[in-house]
């Protein structure tokens, strides 16, 4: 005998519409203040998908409530989990090796860093962000929650990571103003740059501060003096028992390692010499021979391992989107993994925004189905440049000529995006 389900039984874990409204309408605090990284620390991943159930079952169930449940399926839909793939978990292991050899070390007057670069849409923030918040916890686990060098007598709120973005247009009072805004920390107007540093400092030492992430560093431009001036800072920041995790756009393009090379035969980043450093017979090193160097890649679709790979992460999507009408292999079955590889070139925030504005076009539509019909109705712009398929995705400088221009010289205020100045638009 078929057991009749009822309304409850069909939405079992629906919340109220209230709670609904609350968790659309709430807001967040910014990631780069001590309330907004707790907030997202401790919020993260934690948001339940809405029930699944079928077309029948929903149109069961009284009207509000199929209201409900529809603005419940858009919220599951529009926020697709971070999943485990490859290329976050290369930065999670590497994050992870690094903090815990650097909390441990005791006579090292200087720890090293990690730099982690890739494309836009590539995940860096998203990784990098991830780790430092799993360190966190098992920080406070370790230390009760309580800052183990704090003084007798004091209230300083315990912060083993801090999460800021690098200014646009920076220079080092900038950079230390941000770092102390996470804080939320007074600063006198007329403070000079030493006694800028030094309170930074301070902050860092006070609140037990062990991982400084350093978002959006490829806004640096190393033909600016005051750019020179930041990196400079950044590298004494290093001798502070602090963890530095620097995250950019095509780092090892823009001049902070240098015009890095990949070598296929040896399966590493190669930094070429600087010909100003030959004459003295010096090499620099500060900056490459400091930080570990990772650059995140896309999805591929060659081999049998990442093509499953690719499969797998489409499986765990699948799982999560709430469509009425979705059926096993929705999207890992026949040709859809190679159309969404086609579409999105691997790029896993391409990926998720296709397929999110997939879900809301098939409940708009009453489709309730993801499919290649639907999806080509969705415009998606890539700017990533493609890379060959057996090449590390780094971007080459164009190139330049010796000759200089009149008007060459850049304004001191010019504002970079992902791909050139602001504004700025290619053929």
């Amino acid at each position: 005998m078929t057991r009749v389900l009822s309304h409850d039984d069909l939405l079992e874990g629906l919340p109220s519409r209230a709670r609904i409204a609350e968790l659309i309408l709430s807001s967040h605090p910014p990631r780069d203040t001590y309330v907004g990284w707790q907030h997202y620390r401790t919020h993260c991943g934690l948001l339940v998908p809405a029930p699944v159930i079928s077309s029948r079952q929903w149109s069961m169930i009284p009207q509000s409530r199929q209201y409900d449940y529809d603005l419940y399926r858009e919220l599951t839909n529009a926020n697709l989990p971070l999943q485990d793939t490859f290329m976050h978990d290369k930065v999670g292991k590497l994050i992870r090796r690094r903090l815990s050899g650097n909390t441990r070390k005791k006579d090292d007057p200087t720890r090293a860093g990690v730099m982690v670069s890739g494309w836009g849409n590539y995940g860096k923030t998203a990784s990098v962000c991830t780790a430092g918040a799993v360190f966190e916890d098992q920080w406070l686990k370790l230390h009760s929650c309580l800052n183990p060098g704090a003084l007798p007598g004091t209230r300083d709120f315990h912060a083993p990571v801090v999460y800021v973005s690098t200014p646009v247009t920076a220079t080092p009072k900038s950079l230390c103003a941000s770092v102390l805004g996470f804080f939320r920390a007074p600063i006198r107007k007329a403070a000079t740059l030493p006694e800028l540093v030094r309170q930074v400092a301070d902050s860092l030492h006070d609140h037990g501060v062990k991982a400084l992430i350093l978002d959006d560093i490829s806004r640096l431009r190393m033909h600016r003096a005051d750019d020179q001036d930041v990196l400079d800072l950044i590298r004494a920041f290093m001798s502070l028992d602090v963890t530095l995790i620097l995250t950019g756009v095509n780092v090892s393009g823009i001049g902070l390692l240098r015009e890095a090379k990949w070598n296929k035969k040896t399966r590493q980043w190669e930094m070429p010499p600087l010909e100003s450093t030959r004459i003295h017979g010096l090499e620099i090193t500060q900056t490459e021979h400091r930080f570990e160097f990772i650059e995140i890649d896309r999805f591929r679709y060659i081999t049998p391992t990442q093509i499953q790979a690719f499969v797998d992460h489409l499986e765990g999507i699948e799982r999560h989107l709430r469509l009425l009408n979705a059926k096993e292999g929705m999207l890992t079955g026949g040709a859809m993994p190679e159309y969404l590889m086609r579409r999105t070139g691997g790029v896993v925030g391409l990926l998720g925004r296709l397929l999110e504005d997939g879900a809301y076009e098939a409940m708009e539509s009453g489709k309730e189905l993801i499919d290649e019909n639907l999806l080509d109705e969705i415009v998606l712009r890539r700017d990533e440049p493609e890379q060959p398929p057996d090449e590390p995705v780094i971007a080459a400088n164009p190139p330049t000529t010796k000759k200089k221009t009149a008007g060459a010289k850049r304004p001191r205020n010019t504002v970079f995006d992902d791909h050139g100045p602001a504004g700025a638009t290619g053929s």
